[in-house]
């Protein structure tokens, strides 16, 4: 990943000229202090969600019995306040258990360092929700853009279909577990509608054809939410391809997408088990598989029978 860096050429700061060999090692060490919680503004537009779940349960007890151990990151603004880098959670738990400070280490950055910052330290966490991380790399291949010697545009396919991928995205990758595509495909998900991105983030649509189904404009992903409220399926891979593809083809009106969305996927037809204790007393030991579904399909074939004549004589 391409940070900004400082060039130590092995000479002394103009401010450290005038220090004792002790003050100068002090003044290299990390500046960590006690600060009010009051002071600290969270990040803008931070890109990772602070829940109120198990897990800020499990964290406030470590907070109440051991304080916190590792410091918030934090740098200064120009209005004399804090703005949060990393450590979102931990001041929302301080916030809970009703402490007025917590301790910070104060960073001299930029905006755009601070967001680099920001996303590297939370890439470590367990549990990312991905649309959260697809929006913190969005938030990083913006602020790596931004860095001097770098372009200020680049010509970038989201899903990796260019044949030469664009450096920002490889230096994204360069420092990450995911790949240059699965970052492309993260960041797309943010081009979907808020109630795709829950499903999305519930494990209820898989990336693949989120990613199909964030090409959509607004208004056709808003009538594939509708629709899943009404049918409660989710639109398989293929189903996403097609209305991608009729979409940019400007054919995708609400009938397209209702059509493709009511037609029955195989993984939406019911599966149906017997076991061999429940049927074993109707056929001869050793029948074949073959023997027993065609006499329990002939059987079926005559409940049917019986079933129509029931009907008629009824009525």
């Amino acid at each position: 990943m391409s940070k900004a860096k400082k060039i130590d050429l092995g000479m002394t700061a103009y401010d450290e000229l005038f220090m004792t060999d002790e003050e100068r090692k002090e003044n290299r060490l990390p500046k960590i202090y006690d600060i009010p919680l009051s002071e600290i503004d969270d990040f803008p537009e931070h890109p990772y969600r602070v829940l109120d779940d198990e897990d800020m349960e499990g964290l406030m007890e470590s907070i109440r019995e051991r304080g916190v151990i590792t410091p918030a990151m934090v740098r200064k603004k120009d209005d004399g306040r804090y703005e949060m880098i990393s450590g979102h959670r931990r001041k929302r738990a301080c916030e809970r258990l009703g402490l007025p400070s917590m301790r910070c280490e104060i960073v001299d950055v930029s905006r755009d360092e601070a967001i680099i910052l920001m996303v590297d330290s939370n890439s470590q966490r367990s549990e990312i929700a991905p649309c959260d991380k697809g929006r913190a790399y969005q938030m990083k291949l913006e602020a790596i853009k931004r860095l001097p010697g770098r372009p200020a545009k680049e010509n970038c396919d989201p899903v990796g279909h260019n044949s030469e991928m664009p450096r920002s995205v490889q230096s994204l990758a360069e420092d990450s577990d995911d790949s240059k595509t699965q970052i492309q495909r993260f960041i797309r998900l943010t081009h979907l509608v808020q109630e795709l991105q829950d499903f999305v983030d519930e494990g209820k649509i898989k990336m693949r054809p989120a990613v199909e189904l964030s090409y959509l404009d607004e208004e056709s992903q808003r009538d594939v939410v509708d629709l899943i409220d009404e049918t409660e399926a989710f639109p398989s891979h293929d189903q996403a391809i097609r209305m991608r593809k009729a979409f940019e083809a400007g054919k995708l009106e609400h009938d397209g997408v209702d059509a493709i969305m009511r037609e029955e996927k195989p993984n939406q037809r019911p599966t149906y088990k017997l076991r061999y204790e429940d049927i074993k007393a109707y056929f001869k030991p050793g029948a074949s598989d073959d023997v027993v579904l065609r006499d329990i399909l002939k059987g079926l074939e005559l409940l049917k029978k019986q079933r129509a004549r029931e009907s008629r004589e009824a009525r």
